[in-house]
């Protein structure tokens, strides 16, 4: 058995709190269960899990900036957080605030329909669209899924689709599997099990190469958009002001346990590839990230709600 982490320098020496600032079932939230038993061991502490949702991520977001920077506290987050950073409104500045730990897992965007929708393709979806008024459902307002189909639907193929917006990937789920509406954005452990099962169909994703899990599936680059490349991706940050030693602690306790073969498996049949960085990569990830979802906001137009 692996020495607990603790006993080498005295920290942690009480239950550690990981908040992830939006509601249970989405990417963050899945990911955080699946280590936290085992994050629990290595660090020889109890981990609660802390779900903070609302405001797309931000309240979460800003309850660890204003936490006391003793490790005690980590964010484990969606890329929602480079996007919102782009906006006074979000209360936080991701490069100031927050120290990043390590970018844990990232997976794909999927553009999925009900399989009673008679456009069967992406290209059918946008000439269906060119005549009918069409909507999608989304995560939230702000998430990589919602930029990514407002990127494709609205900005690439100049439609006029309405986002829908819920609380979160489990419900974008449910109301496209329902029907209402028909056409839907996530990241794709959340549509996974539908999918397979039949209750919903696959039009695309938005990862360089098509996915072993979805073989007959297209990505959008190989519809024309070589450019959206687009990853929703699960990041531990600690807020700014953490000593380096309890960073390098927490980075090594989540490769830990993200490299353990039986949670490796897990991630993968979640569709989720581990990334695990090291701290100064993962910076130099996260700030390319926050430029570029910049830019689409910007060429999108969009603002929060």
């Amino acid at each position: 058995v692996a020495m607990p982490l603790r006993a080498q320098s005295g920290w942690p020496d009480k239950p550690l709190r990981v908040i992830v600032p939006f509601v249970p079932g989405g990417p963050p939230d899945a990911v955080t269960r699946l280590i936290q038993v085992r994050l629990s061991e290595i660090l020889g502490q109890p981990i609660v899990v802390d779900n903070r949702g609302g405001a797309g991520g931000n309240i979460g977001t800003q309850a660890v900036a204003k936490s006391a920077p003793d490790g005690n506290t980590i964010l484990i987050t969606s890329s929602a957080f480079v996007v919102n950073t782009s906006f006074p409104e979000s209360g936080y500045n991701a490069e100031r605030d927050f120290i990043p730990v390590t970018i844990v897992a990232s997976q794909p965007n999927v553009i999925v329909a009900h399989p009673s929708m008679q456009a069967k393709t992406m290209a059918e979806v946008v000439a269906m669209a060119k005549t009918t008024p069409m909507a999608f459902a989304t995560p939230g307002s702000g998430t990589t899924p919602h930029l990514t189909a407002e990127n494709f639907f609205n900005i690439a193929n100049k439609l006029n689709m309405t986002p829908i917006h819920y609380k979160g990937a489990g419900q974008a789920v449910g109301a496209v599997v329902g029907g209402e509406p028909k056409l839907g954005c996530m990241a794709m452990t959340a549509p996974l099990q539908n999918i397979k099962g039949g209750r919903l169909r696959a039009l695309a994703v938005s990862s360089a190469k098509r996915l072993q899990i979805l073989p007959d599936v297209p990505t959008l680059s190989e519809l024309g958009h070589p450019d959206m490349l687009d990853y929703t991706w699960v990041g531990a940050f600690l807020p700014a002001g953490t000593p380096a030693a309890i960073q390098t602690k927490w980075h090594d306790a989540l490769t830990k346990a993200l490299t353990a073969p039986d949670i490796k498996e897990k991630l993968q049949a979640m569709a989720f590839d581990a990334l695990l960085e090291s701290p100064a990569k993962t910076g130099d990830y996260v700030r390319g990230e926050i430029s570029r979802w910049a830019q689409v906001v910007k060429h999108i137009g969009f603002k929060p709600e």
